[in-house]
């Protein structure tokens, strides 16, 4: 027994008297609030796509279907110049459609992030559009507005009242 803690003797409680420490007592962290007290830096910041991994994802579907077309055209037997020619026009072509491809965000899947945030963005951009908001539009910026000049008018309230009372 040390410092007041336990049994005073083990004998006749059925223990052996080992006081262990109590791991269930929750003590405080050291970071009081786990977000950050600055609002400002609490906006919300729309994740930016990774341009060679939408590069990479679309060069993988043309060659998955160029494979897929070799393989056919090995399979029945076609010369292999012919072969060449055909999966070259077919990566041609599939190369330019996906050039000028504007996907939308239907169809993707939950781990196509990168697609899923350029459909996202596409979105946005948009509905800013068609709602006619300025892009250096900032979030909440009314409010802020309107506080300054509600302050202002009670400056000069203040200023005019002080002139009166010069005056008279």
């Amino acid at each position: 027994m040390s410092s007041n803690v336990g049994l005073t003797t083990p004998r006749g409680s059925g223990t052996s008297g080992y006081v262990q420490r109590n791991l269930s007592q929750l003590r405080p962290r050291d970071n009081v609030a786990p977000y950050p007290k600055d609002f400002d830096s609490i906006k919300h910041r729309q994740r930016q796509p990774d341009k060679e991994i939408l590069a990479h994802d679309r060069a993988r579907e043309v060659e998955v279907k160029v494979y897929d077309l070799r393989d056919k055209l090995e399979d029945e037997g076609v010369d292999e110049d012919e072969i060449e020619t055909q999966t070259e026009a077919l990566r041609k072509k599939l190369t330019a459609q996906t050039d000028g491809d504007k996907t939308t965000g239907r169809g993707l899947k939950p781990h196509q992030v990168h697609e899923l945030a350029r459909a996202k963005i596409e979105e946005s951009e948009k509905l800013r559009k068609a709602l006619g908001i300025r892009e250096d539009y900032e979030e909440g910026s009314h409010w802020k507005r309107q506080e300054e000049r509600l302050r202002d008018a009670t400056l000069d309230r203040f200023k005019e009242e002080e002139r009166k009372g010069d005056g008279s």
